[in-house]
């Protein structure tokens, strides 16, 4: 399956904005749940810190679905 790209403009973003931003997640609390239930992997592998940072080229995987963070370059 071919991760879905989600373009941010920032250098970086924190895991649960990112499950919020991609529609991973309906809310910013439903993106807390689903981390804290260790329903979310970052390059392969679970992760429970709601506040890490994901930067372009990282891999987030919920449930069956594939994200991956890509650096828009279109704004500065």
């Amino acid at each position: 399956m071919e991760p879905t790209a989600v373009r941010i403009h920032s250098p970086f973003i924190r895991l649960d904005a990112f499950l919020k931003f991609s529609g991973a997640a309906a809310t910013g609390g439903h993106a807390k749940i689903l981390i804290a239930e260790g329903e979310v992997a970052v390059n392969g592998e679970k992760t429970l810190a709601r506040g890490k940072k994901l930067f372009a080229g990282d891999r987030v995987t919920v449930d069956s679905r594939a994200y991956i963070v890509a650096r828009d370059e279109t704004t500065a």
